[in-house]
């Protein structure tokens, strides 16, 4: 039963790369001219950033209709011609791309709002605020006000 198992893996997890390998060479064959993938100049936007701010499903869709969808992705307009590709080939590149880069943007966690009192000056009363500031730049004033009251 172990050696099945086993077995069945080997072949998903070969499968799984093998899907990442065959997009690499549709990668090249269609999209090099004018897709980089790790920076440099072209026509189109690197691969490390579109596979940074989309999914592989979404990048499959897009390259199977880039006309209905440039405005989705945020280009004001269409320059992608439409590929001659299978379905599967779609896939294929989607995960390609979306191989390229392993941390991606809706995996940042959002930092809580921090609560802080403010005073009046001119009746003294407290009101509370919630004031959304990241942590870094709350330690950057702290910081630059320690220096102003020690020298």
């Amino acid at each position: 039963m172990k050696k099945l198992l086993s077995t069945a893996l080997l072949l998903t997890s070969t499968h799984l790369m093998a899907d990442v390998q065959v997009g690499e060479q549709v990668y090249k064959a269609n999209c090099a001219i004018c897709h980089t993938v790790n920076g440099g100049r072209a026509l189109g936007p690197d691969f490390n950033l579109v596979s940074y701010t989309k999914t592989a499903e979404q990048i499959a869709q897009y390259a199977k209709d880039p006309y209905s969808l440039y405005k989705e992705f945020g280009y004001s307009a269409n320059a992608m011609p439409t590929l001659p590709l299978e379905d599967q080939e779609f896939k294929d590149v989607a995960d390609y791309i979306s191989s390229l880069q392993p941390f991606k943007k809706w995996m940042i966690k959002k930092k809580p709002a921090k609560k802080m009192i403010v005073q009046s000056e001119d009746n003294n009363e407290s009101n509370e605020t919630k004031v959304v500031v990241t942590t870094e730049i709350i330690n950057d004033v702290d910081k630059n006000e320690s220096l102003k009251t020690k020298g």
